[in-house]
C-alpha cells in the first residue's frame, strides 16, 4: 500500500518538507556547534526561498501552504529558539536550582519566541498569504537574523535574548513589511548561500554581508521599500 502522500505532493512539497528536517537537525546540532546550527537555520532560508521557485515552474499542491506554516514552525520559530537558548547557555551555564533571573530569561524568552513565531505564522496563512505584504516581521528575516548573529561570532547573551525578545513582539506586530522584489530575493539567496558555504572566508564577510542585508530590510523595509511602484514576487518568503 503506498503511503497517502502519493500522488497529492509535488517537488515543492518535497523541498518544503526537507526545510523542515533541517530545523530539526540544527535543533540536534545547536548544543555542540551553535555555529553550525546557524548554517542550517540559514540553510532552510534558503529552502523556504527555493520551494516557491520549484511551486512555479513544477506547479504546486493544494496541501503547500500548510505544509510550508508547519516547516517554518520548526525552521525557522523552533530551531532558532533553542540556538539562542545553546548559545545563552554556554555563557550563562542554566540551572534551575536555584532558580535566577538570567536563567529564567534564557528559558522564557526563547519560548515566547516559538508561541508568537507559531502565532505571526498562523495570521500570515489565514490573513495574507495572497497579498503582496505581510503584517509582522516574517519568521524567516528573524530566523536569518539571529542565525547570521550568531555565525558572525556574535555570541554576547544579552545582545541575543534582547534581540529575541524584540522579535518576540515585532513578529505580532502590525508593521507592513512587502514581499521581495525577484532581483532582491535573487540577491538574498546568494548572500545566504555564500555565508552557509564558506561563512569564515575574508573575516566571516559574508554572514555580515547577511546580516546587514537582514537588518536594513528589518527596518527600512516598511518605510521605503514600497516607493517607485515596483511589482513584488514571493519568491522569497515572507511567512
Amino acid at each position: 500500500m503506498l503511503p497517502r502522500f502519493v500522488g497529492r505532493l509535488g517537488p515543492a512539497d518535497a523541498v518544503t518538507t526537507a526545510n523542515a528536517a533541517l530545523g530539526f537537525v540544527a535543533v540536534v546540532v545547536a548544543f555542540s556547534d551553535v555555529e553550525l546550527a546557524a548554517r542550517l537555520v540559514l540553510l532552510g532560508a534558503i529552502a523556504d526561498g527555493l520551494d516557491g521557485v520549484v511551486a512555479r515552474y513544477a506547479g504546486g499542491s493544494q496541501v503547500g501552504p500548510y505544509l510550508d506554516s508547519l516547516a517554518d514552525v520548526a525552521t525557522f520559530c523552533v530551531a532558532p529558539a533553542v540556538l539562542v537558548y545553546a548559545t545563552v547557555d554556554a555563557a550563562w551555564p542554566v540551572s534551575f536550582d536555584p532558580l535566577t533571573a538570567k536563567t529564567a530569561a534564557t528559558a522564557v524568552i526563547p519560548a515566547l519566541f516559538v508561541a508568537m513565531g507559531v502565532v505571526r505564522l498562523g495570521m500570515y496563512t489565514a490573513y495574507d498569504a495572497g497579498d503582496e505584504y505581510t503584517e509582522g516581521v516574517p519568521t524567516t528575516l528573524a530566523a536569518t537574523i539571529i542565525g547570521s548573529t550568531v555565525l558572525c561570532g556574535v555570541h554576547d547573551p544579552m545582545l541575543l535574548l534582547v534581540g529575541t525578545a524584540a522579535f518576540v513582539y515585532l513578529m505580532v506586530s502590525t508593521v507592513r513589511y512587502p514581499d521581495l522584489l525577484a532581483r532582491d530575493a535573487l540577491l538574498m539567496g546568494v548572500v545566504h548561500a555564500l555565508a552557509v558555504l564558506i561563512p569564515y572566508q575574508f573575516g566571516r564577510t559574508f554572514p555580515w554581508a547577511l546580516l546587514t542585508l537582514g537588518l536594513a530590510y528589518l527596518v527600512a523595509g516598511p518605510l521605503f521599500y514600497w516607493r517607485g511602484g515596483w511589482v513584488v514576487t514571493k519568491l522569497y518568503g515572507n511567512a
